[in-house]
């Protein structure tokens, strides 16, 4: 039986300023403040205790959610602040109902130098680099696919939104929290220090000259996905090879986080290669 290690701070007022990061979440998320954001729900917060990226400064349960949550609470340092309250004061709190009652504010460490990211993967590395991706449950769906195919990394160029928004980790599962990710500016210099690496580029589109299923899975390999709707610009199709999914002339196209589930699991998935 796990023994919560943390001591638990009682919240009787929404208006406490031991709470104020977790106030009116839905409309002020913490994105771009010092590295901040909001974690939510039993498996995010697990997936945040076990981030070599992240830390947690401190955390927000419902009171009958404590004893339940002990044993994610015993994968945090026994000094970090936890806590407690009943839900009409979270529900005060964040603005909303918040029936997962839980909770946390993490930090984000500092970015990884993209160059060196990417010197220092394998020689079988597969890299997802996402181009312009401004819908959260898209970025989240997609980081959520990279963990699930073992993706090495996630590259987002400056146009893509950031993958610490509340709802993205939330539809990530925590994903956006583990699989290790790098942002840049412009998508085009990711690409060239990707070719300069030995990288295969991919660029996944329905109008793809080959089919996924004849690419060569040894190697190296950049499986560049764009927004919902344009798609990947002509002009960085026109500089990398293109692929596409086979799939019915009925149908435009696949949602761009399902067609990268796709793609990835054709390019490492196959075999005994995941993992």
């Amino acid at each position: 039986m796990n023994t919560i290690r943390q001591p638990l701070i009682p919240i009787t007022d929404a208006g406490d300023d031991r709470v104020a990061e977790f106030r009116d979440i839905r409309e002020r998320d913490l994105v771009g403040r010092q590295g901040l954001f909001i974690a939510e729900g039993r498996v995010v917060l697990r997936m945040l205790a076990r981030s070599s990226h992240f830390t947690a400064q401190k955390i927000l349960l419902l009171e009958n959610r404590v004893t339940g949550m002990a044993d994610v609470l015993s994968e945090f340092a026994a000094d970090i602040p936890v806590m407690v309250c009943n839900a009409d004061v979270m529900d005060s709190i964040a603005g909303f109902p918040m029936h997962r009652g839980v909770l946390a504010v993490g930090r984000a460490h500092a970015a990884p130098d993209f160059r060196k990211a990417v010197a220092n993967l394998p020689e079988d590395a597969l890299v997802l680099a996402c181009n312009a991706i401004s819908n959260h449950d898209n970025l989240g769906s997609l980081f959520r696919n990279a963990a699930a195919f073992s993706a090495d990394l996630v590259c987002l160029d400056g146009q893509c939104c950031d993958p610490l928004y509340r709802k993205s980790i939330r539809v990530s599962v925590g994903a956006a929290l583990t699989v290790p990710y790098v942002r840049g500016g412009d998508i085009g210099e990711m690409i060239d220090v990707l070719d300069n690496s030995g990288f295969d580029i991919l660029a996944l589109s329905p109008e793809g000259k080959v089919s996924i299923l004849d690419i060569e899975t040894r190697g190296r390999k950049a499986l560049l996905v764009g927004t919902e709707g344009e798609g990947l610009p002509k002009s960085l199709m026109d500089r990398t090879g293109s692929v596409r999914i086979p799939q019915s002339s009925d149908f435009d196209s696949l949602n761009v986080a399902t067609a990268a589930a796709i793609a990835m699991f054709c390019l490492k998935g196959r075999g005994d290669r995941v993992g």
